[in-house]
């Protein structure tokens, strides 16, 4: 292709990087993430949740987990900011009997006092102090979450000098700040892998989806960084980078 074949193909991959809950499902054949990791998230949350247990899901995305976990609707809450995801939580969760808060607080979520047993996280943001204020006396926070050198190759390579959208995010420095909050560590980990992309159309797409770490990212900004992605991806078959993970269960 030449290059301004290349600059049309990766303008409409641009046009189509759009998700609801969190499905990267139209770029699964192109590129691919080392998901696997030293704990289960899942079964880590299973543990400790017990049947009468009022639990919130913070940033539920599309409420994919709690939908999972097999406990009664009635008593989960969820929350979530962005709009699409909100629409999506309404039409499927709400109707089950789960409570749907559309907000992007969280630091001043609008809850009583020790109003759940247990509080799940996954990927989203939180603030300890405020957890600690949400959570019954023994109640369990638990979170997975993206660290701060999530991606930071690939921003390098289309952003250079481009910083860190959530300095401290960081197994050592998290554990301080749920430390300094009152929490007990339960359980912690932490693990970097493998994300690797075969064309770069499928870079771009993610990209514009993943703004929070490829801020100001576009087709037209990064054209010459694409090109040279593009002539590594025909050298080596790819272009990759580091992904980043930890996880942390606290009780207060």
């Amino acid at each position: 292709m030449t290059d301004n074949e290349l600059r049309e193909y990766w303008l409409s991959e641009q046009d189509k990087a759009h998700i609801k809950g969190w499905d990267f499902s139209y770029i699964n054949d192109r590129y691919s993430e080392d998901e696997t990791l030293p704990w289960d998230y899942t079964a880590i949350v299973k543990e400790y949740l017990k049947p009468t247990d009022k639990l919130l899901d913070i940033d539920t995305g599309g409420g994919e987990l709690v939908l999972r976990l097999g406990h009664p609707y009635g008593l989960i809450t969820v929350t979530e900011a962005y709009p699409p995801n909100v629409e999506l939580c309404r039409k499927t969760l709400t109707p089950l009997g789960v409570t749907v808060i559309d907000t992007d607080s969280y630091n001043s979520l609008p809850f009583e006092d020790e109003s759940f047993d247990i509080i799940i996280n996954r990927h989203g943001e939180f603030d300890p102090p405020e957890l600690f204020r949400l959570l019954k006396p023994g109640g369990i926070f638990i979170t997975q979450q993206v660290g701060e050198d999530n991606d930071r190759e690939l921003v390098e390579l289309l952003l250079p000098g481009t910083p860190k959208p959530f300095s401290g995010l960081n197994l050592a420095d998290q554990t301080k700040a749920f430390e300094s909050a009152g929490f007990t560590i339960l359980h912690s980990g932490e693990e970097y892998g493998k994300i690797k992309f075969y064309d770069v159309g499928a870079l771009v797409w993610f990209a514009r989806v993943i703004v929070w770490e490829f801020p100001e990212f576009s087709v037209e900004k990064c054209f010459d960084r694409l090109l040279y992605a593009h002539k590594i991806i025909r050298q080596n078959g790819f272009v990759g980078g580091r992904t980043h993970r930890y996880m942390i269960a606290a009780k207060k």
